[in-house]
């Protein structure tokens, strides 16, 4: 029988490799139950009348007229709006990808962790943001929650037939984005453009920027200490120019387990829609032999402070990585605005973090206020700041 698949965040990079595969499989092999997207009405209203899907949804309430013009005739149920959004995943889908960029993702994760299946995690952010939450609603709901982050997917198929008591340390690795060589003086005038143009991967404007300021491999040191149940001491971080290795487990009696692969998020992608079987795909293969060598070297902790706090956040406990994650996304969205130099953008998350005490936030609301005064607290700091030139 066909699987039944639901996709949070359709239009955006992971969501639409995900539809990719699905058009790649097995004819029969998929069913699509809803689809989710922001504003992005005409790759949505395409994407739900290919696929048949049951149910289509955007979060932007403006963007409803013209969902409705698109869909019209089709017999397709559509929403708008974050209720709409949040039906698209309580729907009875065997499988789901959790893909929604950002904060905004964490109730619609954890509306369909309590559904139970199987949830693919690419938002990141839900688990930084609120991992008991996340991690008790997967408990409860009894789903299966599976990492879909290149460095997150590659350390589980380490993991996989494994004793985790013997595991001494997990290693993510990252590219360093294009600024790794480059000293700080001159990443003071990085533009937006200059960030967006990531040397290996091809993702979106958040997590491209995130990249370039190596936040996201700190919050993926925090994502990897919840999921993989590990202290912060026993997750390294590797930059790896070539992006051909994504994680690597080693154990007690020194093995070390790789994963290895092009630098393509169809693969982990592959990997979670097909599990725990594996699934062909069309994905350019690694060629060893003319990749001829593989580089790994310490990120630098003065031209990526980033990194620096993110492991502080996670140590601290409490609400600092909520903390962390809301003033980042707002330092990047001011960045991308052009408000900020790229430089600021760790300026105002360390100002931030050392403005507000990391009380633990108690449930979902909570984590939601705790959120929006770290944004309004990190405008604050990003006031008065401007773009170099």
């Amino acid at each position: 029988m066909a699987r039944s698949v639901s996709i949070l965040g359709s239009t955006g990079s992971v969501g639409r490799s995900t539809v990719a595969l699905l058009e790649a499989a097995e004819p029969g092999a998929f069913a699509v139950e809803a689809l989710v997207a922001n504003r992005d009405v005409a790759t949505l209203a395409a994407q739900a009348r290919r696929h048949g899907a049951r149910f289509a949804a955007v979060a932007d309430p403006a963007a409803w007229p013209a969902l409705k013009a698109a869909l019209g005739g089709s017999g397709i149920r559509i929403g708008a709006g974050a209720e709409a959004v949040e039906e698209a995943a309580a729907r009875p889908a065997e499988w789901t990808m959790a893909a929604i960029v950002g904060a905004a993702g964490l109730r619609s994760t954890l509306v369909a962790l309590a559904r139970g299946g199987t949830l693919a995690i690419a938002n990141k952010e839900s688990l930084v943001c609120a991992a008991d939450l996340v991690l008790a609603a997967a408990r409860d709901g009894g789903a299966t929650l599976l990492p879909v982050d290149s460095e997150h997917n590659a350390v589980f198929q380490c993991l996989q037939g494994g004793d985790p008591r013997g595991i001494e340390k997990i290693v993510l690795t990252a590219s360093g984005g294009p600024f790794r060589d480059w000293p700080v003086e001159r990443m003071a005038a990085v533009t937006p453009d200059q960030a967006l143009k990531h040397p290996v991967w091809s993702m979106g404007a958040k997590i491209s920027i995130d990249s370039a300021t190596m936040m996201n491999k700190g919050l993926e040191v925090i994502e990897a200490a919840h999921l993989f149940a590990l202290p912060p001491e026993r997750i390294e971080v590797l930059v790896h120019p070539q992006s051909a290795v994504h994680g690597m487990v080693q154990y007690a009696d020194g093995s070390i387990l790789a994963q290895l692969g092009s630098p393509d998020m169809r693969t982990p992608i592959a990997h979670a829609l097909a599990w725990p079987q594996r699934m062909a795909a069309e994905i350019p293969r690694l060629d060893l032999a003319q990749l001829a060598r593989l580089d790994f070297f310490a990120p630098d902790p003065a031209r990526f402070p980033a990194l620096r706090l993110a492991r502080e956040a996670l140590q601290a406990g409490g609400g600092a990585p909520t903390i962390l994650n809301a003033a980042n996304e707002t330092a990047v969205g001011l960045f991308l605005d052009r408000r900020i130099g790229f430089l600021d953008i760790a300026a105002v998350v360390e100002d931030t973090l050392a403005a507000m005490p990391p009380c633990a936030p108690q449930g979902l609301e909570a984590i939601v206020a705790l959120d929006a005064a770290a944004r309004a607290e990190a405008l604050r700091h990003a006031a008065g700041r401007a773009p170099p030139g």
